[in-house]
């Protein structure tokens, strides 16, 4: 089979950890017969600096003739000072809408061996815990109307939250069929003693819930939930909620797992054409270091063969090698665990990896 596959390297660490993915795609496809295309496109600063704007028109066109999207990272503080409709990070939104991708999956998932880099206590840990969140991606509060005006205490700023029925089903959907794949358990995050946005959201997840018998559904206030992920994780399966609340939860659900580094995402609208892409930024501190952990755009491009492609056997063989070189003690710096473990740098955690393939 032959696929082709657009990156978008970006900012900071981004051109390593997708050269890292890469090369982890080349080894699994010569190992089942795959071959895969690969095409770079600029996005974000980068693309400032070559040519004015954060999302080329040539990049969009490049992902849309494309069959899947790897982005690395993008950001940093030389365009800190960019207008907000000019920032590298208005690309994301920018290529999620132009894309039709809406369902952001975000797995977190305790890995066996990362137990002492996790904040939380050991007899919370040794429960293990395995979590989908599902986060809308084109709606919300991130694309509603914004502004400045004149309030009653001088100048103000505005930004405005809104969701369709429409929107909330197919976000919903898109839950409960990946629930239906795993422990069948959705729990739907909101602020619905509060929010007009939020009770809409309840509303439609309760009807939509009616057409799962299958699944146990339930409402969890995003105040409670951000507690109970560190009081006990284990007892979420699918989160879905809505994009601001799913970007801060995401965050810190990966921050439970022992390291940003090892976060993964998906995402996805309604063709096979995705976009994947780890959920820690760019890095700039680090860029250039070797110090990148290239796990999570490594378990990123694992999902594009799932998702995407439908190679789940391929899919699962890159998650195994993770899991694999992990259980042998390998560690990049953010994950190291004692000063007297010696770090791998970025290209040979990504050697280790392949090696396991």
């Amino acid at each position: 089979m032959e696929y082709r596959i657009a990156l978008l390297k970006g900012d900071g660490i981004g051109p390593e950890i997708v050269d890292s993915a890469v090369r982890i795609l080349e080894k699994t496809g010569a190992r089942y017969g795959h071959r895969f295309i690969f095409t770079p496109y600029m996005i974000g600063g980068a693309a400032i600096d070559e040519t004015g704007e954060p999302l080329p028109e040539e990049t969009v066109k490049g992902c849309l003739a494309s069959d899947s999207v790897l982005l690395g990272a993008v950001g940093g503080p030389k365009w800190d000072d960019m207008p907000g409709d000019r920032r590298p990070e208005k690309a994301l939104l920018g290529i999620r809408y132009a894309l039709g991708l809406y369902a952001n999956l975000r797995p977190a998932k305790m890995f066996p061996a990362l137990k002492g880099a996790s904040p939380l206590r050991e007899d919370i840990i040794s429960a293990g815990f395995d979590i989908m969140i599902v986060r809308e991606l084109t709606g919300g509060i991130y694309f509603g109307d914004r502004g400045y005006r004149q309030g009653k205490f001088g100048e103000e700023a505005y930004d405005t939250e809104a969701y369709s029925v429409r929107e909330i089903e197919r976000i919903g959907r898109a839950a409960f069929d990946i629930a239906m794949k795993r422990d069948r358990r959705v729990t739907s995050i909101d602020k619905a003693n509060v929010l007009e946005t939020s009770r809409l959201w309840r509303k439609t997840m309760h009807s939509l819930a009616g057409e799962y018998p299958e699944v146990t559904y339930s409402d969890m206030l995003v105040d409670n939930t951000a507690m109970q992920l560190v009081r006990n994780p284990k007892q979420f399966d699918v989160i879905v909620t809505s994009n601001m609340f799913g970007d801060i939860l995401s965050d810190e659900a990966s921050q439970i797992t022992g390291s940003i580094g090892m976060l993964a995402s998906a995402s996805l609208g309604d063709s096979t054409l995705g976009m994947y892409e780890p959920i820690h930024g760019s890095a700039p501190d680090i860029a250039g270091t070797g110090k990148a952990n290239p796990i999570a755009t490594i378990l990123s491009a694992a999902m594009m063969l799932r998702y995407s492609f439908g190679l789940s056997e391929e899919a699962d063989r890159i998650e195994n090698a993770v899991d694999s070189v992990l259980n042998e003690g390998a560690r990049t710096a953010d994950i190291l665990g004692s000063a007297s473990e010696k770090p791998l740098s970025c290209a040979e955690m990504t050697e280790r990896i392949a090696d396991k393939i």
